[in-house]
């Protein structure tokens, strides 16, 4: 079992950088794979970037494709969301999410752990 807690999120401009954080809690992180995801208003929570366990190989949303970079820190137990260029439309709850299996699921069902979430807002 882990526990899930997201920080790092706030108001900025369009064109600026965020770095969210996921600390987990729990025993062998570095055993779990792990994602963000986002909610806008009145929308579905989508796929934005995971990271897969043990092999560190990425994947990410076309959406944010060269603007995000997952990164993790086992030694530290945290998960980490860099968001740079950032766009209005990026606008939303972003969630950090895990999994004990090797996995880059974009399907919000494949994860079985999820944090409380971190409100990014980007203003234009």
């Amino acid at each position: 079992q882990v526990q899930l807690v997201e920080s790092g999120g706030g108001l900025v401009q369009s064109g600026d950088s965020l770095r969210l954080s996921c600390a987990a809690s729990g025993r062998a992180f570095s055993t779990y794979s792990t994602a963000w995801f986002r909610q806008a208003p009145g929308k579905e929570r989508e796929f934005v970037a995971a990271l897969m366990r043990g092999t560190g190989s990425t994947r990410y949303a076309d959406s944010v494709k060269g603007r995000f970079t997952i990164s993790r820190d086992n030694a530290k137990n945290t998960v980490y969301l860099q968001m740079n260029s950032l766009k209005p439309e990026d606008t939303a709850v972003y969630y950090c999410a895990a999994v004990s299996v090797y996995t880059l699921s974009v399907v919000r069902s494949s994860w079985d752990y999820w944090g409380q979430g971190t409100q990014v807002t980007v203003s234009s």
